[in-house]
């Protein structure tokens, strides 16, 4: 085919998908498809992996077969793709004889450009099936949810397997495999399994900002999953369970505290199951209580939440159902409710008969999981570390960095605990240093261990008090773990130092929490208005048989409010107003957004609109002069004028926090002099405080250190200042 340039696949994504600027890796991964490359592309939950294949597939001449895991997601797929005027089917178990023929014929006369098969689909020994596809004169295989084929992966399905026929049968038909979360172990097996010829690998953050991580205690789970429910009535969320009978039990709780909760597990037969699913994308039911069967690849994208009453398996499980809220990009909560006797749970369901590899993969991914549960650091910075990317300790969304802290001098303890290590032959988990530190009476500390001088040191201190340091000082690097069934603690050249005295060691810890403030919320809308778009997409979904938010989702019904587009040629600007979705949705929604401007008597604010905000990697030149936006510009404009923080922050209708932000970018060209904003003195302590703890992230931590003395606003500012001069 001819080569493609970057300006028509922008215009492809714009007319396909209403979409103005590529995501993450998306670019380069769609030119890599459609240069005749295989792919493997790993992207977050809600970052874009489906236009991976779906753009490329508009653009080859010939069909793509799309290999998905489950039924419910090919056809929310498949009603995505026909919302925008794509002609898509799925050929699976729920269709009849005659609806399964019809999508045949449909596709072999090239009335098709996506198919979407079940791995079930592509025996290894048939080769009817392969010359039904040969006949098809496929351009691009996709294998979703690639993780599938991994035993290393948190979702092995053996018929994934198979799938290496597809690149051993079309040597030359290239093969993009996608996922959203994979570990290094199953990144190598995806590609090994799948026979991909010099894949080209992209792995885009897996960081989702708009999702904020919470972890509480089990305690009255149910009676706090309740009261968090209540406080947002309107919003969709997923409750997970790890088994059927607590998906029943959890529902039915509350559904007697007056919320309308529906469960979900395989144990249902498959009619109760599909209605289900698709009573919540329509959103009959706001709250579905499931085990992992649910979700998997959903395209709801209206997700406000995800709670997980008890603790997931591993990390990837972890991740990629939290990656099910907030696929909009608006904020969405995660919150895990966590408890020891989980994990003891957890550990029986571990051992694989039979195979100790498997069963060592397993124990070692449900530590990790529980060191997640139990670190005192930021939640964020764990996840990003153990998919391999670096993350600063700070990130202002989890419930450790929304927290006071406190700096707590642990050396002695430190000590105390690292001598205990030594002497008994660095041989032993944190159970038995534990109580060997405690001076435990039980038979099962050594007799020749009760006569060491550091046998019972450690009385001071509560078992979960060790536990914490022990904890912190693995997720800190002063200790070493080994991965063996008996996790015993291990000196490194940094607990050498803390017990020669030439260290000393300051954990931070969690005070209070408090409450978050949503700093960068600068889209504001009218409510009723907002009520009156919603009321508009149900009658359009009605209508079209599809859930809400396959006609536009929610945060494109957030950008009709706020900027009011009164005319085609504006909505074309909404993202996800494609050429197809303006012409045939379009007048609906104008319709209302007229009548609102002119009742109102409030102009469009289009001219207001900037690019959409991306998520994508940039190597940051300390030399780079920063750049400031329009939304920064009209801040700026108003501070000239005299008008103070808060002053700004009421006629912009911005939080003061935003506006303190705006000002900061200014400081950073050197346009606002900081003594205007910072007296000297008090700059000089801030700028103090960051060279000692060289904590340039985050305020938090800083403004627990300085006091009620200095205000957030101030030491944003000194940040700021000191990133230019240091």
């Amino acid at each position: 085919m001819p080569t493609i340039t970057p300006q028509k696949l922008q215009q492809a994504l714009k007319h396909f998908f209403g979409y103005d600027d590529f995501r993450l890796d998306q670019r380069a991964v769609i030119e890599t498809v459609l240069s005749g490359n295989d792919v493997m592309g790993i992207m977050p939950t809600g970052g874009g992996k489906s236009i991976c294949y779906q753009l490329p597939a508009m653009l080859l001449p010939g069909i793509t077969i799309v290999v998905s895991p489950l039924i419910a997601l090919m056809k929310d797929q498949v009603d995505s793709l026909l919302a925008n005027g794509i002609h898509a089917a799925f050929l699976n178990s729920s269709q009849s004889a005659d609806e399964q023929r019809s999508v045949v014929s449909a596709a072999q006369k090239g009335e098709i450009k996506l198919l979407y098969i079940a791995p079930e689909r592509i025996p290894a020994n048939s080769s009817s099936f392969i010359e039904f596809i040969r006949n098809l004169n496929p351009s691009l295989f996709a294998v979703d949810e690639a993780h599938c084929i991994s035993s290393w992966g948190h979702d092995f399905r053996p018929e994934y397997l198979k799938l290496a026929i597809l690149k051993q049968s079309f040597p030359n038909t290239p093969v993009i495999a996608l996922t959203a979360s994979a570990d290094k172990l199953t990144q190598d097996d995806i590609l090994k399994k799948l026979d991909l010829q010099n894949p080209k690998v992209f792995i885009s953050s897996f960081n989702r900002p708009n999702i904020y991580y919470y972890i509480r205690p089990k305690k009255n789970t149910v009676g706090k999953i309740a009261d968090y429910i209540l406080k947002r009535k309107d919003d969709c969320g997923i409750i997970y369970a790890l088994s059927r009978s607590s998906t029943e039990e959890i529902a039915g709780k509350l559904h007697a505290l007056g919320i309308k909760a529906a469960y979900y597990h395989a144990g249902l037969d498959a009619i109760e199951r599909s209605r289900v699913q698709e009573a919540f994308q329509r959103d009959e039911y706001k709250v579905i209580v499931a085990t992992i069967a649910f979700g998997m690849g959903i395209d709801k994208s209206n997700v406000r939440y995800v709670i997980h009453h008890d603790v997931p398996k591993n990390i990837e499980g972890y991740y990629q159902e939290t990656g099910r809220a907030g696929r909009d990009g608006l904020r969405s909560d995660a919150v895990l409710f966590y408890s020891t006797g989980d994990i003891i749970k957890l550990k029986r369901f571990a051992t694989v008969d039979g195979n100790p590899e498997q069963t060592a993969v397993s124990m070692k991914k449900l530590r990790q999981m529980q060191d997640f549960c139990e670190a005192e650091s930021c939640r964020r910075q764990y996840l990003m570390q153990y998919f391999g990317e670096p993350f600063p300790a700070y990130c202002g969304s989890c419930d450790y960095c929304l927290s006071s802290l406190e700096q707590k001098d642990a050396t002695i303890e430190a000590q105390k605990l690292l001598s205990a290590i030594a002497r008994t032959g660095e041989r032993y988990g944190a159970g038995y240093i534990i109580d060997f530190l405690r001076g435990s009476a039980s038979e099962k500390i050594q007799a020749a261990h009760k006569d060491l001088k550091t046998y019972g040191i450690g009385k001071e201190l509560k078992k979960e008090e060790w536990q914490w340091i022990i904890q912190q000082m693995l997720n800190h690097g002063y200790l070493n773990k080994t991965d063996d069934q008996y996790a015993s603690l291990q000196l490194n050249d940094k607990s050498k130092k803390i017990l020669k005295g030439e260290t000393r060691l300051m954990l931070v810890s969690q005070k209070t929490e408090k409450e978050t403030d949503e700093e960068e919320a600068e889209l504001t809308y009218d409510n009723a208005l907002m009520a009156e778009l919603r009321r508009i997409r149900y009658d359009l979904a009605e209508a079209a048989n599809v859930p809400a938010y396959n006609i536009v989702p929610d945060n494109t019904l957030t950008e009709l409010a706020t900027y009011f587009p009164v005319s085609f040629d504006e909505l074309k600007y909404i993202s996800g107003f494609g050429d197809y979705k303006v012409a045939k949705y379009g007048g609906a929604f104008l319709k209302i957004l007229q009548h609102y401007v002119h009742t109102n008597k409030v102009a469009s604010r289009m001219h207001l609109k900037g690019p959409k905000k991306t998520t994508k990697k940039r190597e940051v030149n300390k030399d780079d002069k920063p750049s400031a936006s329009n939304t920064q510009y009209a801040t700026l404009s108003l501070y000239r004028e005299g008008l103070s923080i808060e002053e700004i922050a009421g006629q912009r209708n911005l939080s003061v926090s935003t506006i303190e932000t705006h000002l900061s970018a200014f400081i950073a060209t050197g346009e606002i002099n900081i003594y205007k904003l910072v007296p000297e003195r008090k700059l000089d302590k801030i700028i103090e405080i960051i060279n000692a703890t060289k904590q340039t992230a985050a305020l938090r931590p800083l403004k627990d250190l300085l006091g009620d003395d200095y205000s957030f606003g101030e030491i944003r500012f000194a940040l700021a200042y000191y990133k230019i001069t240091a």
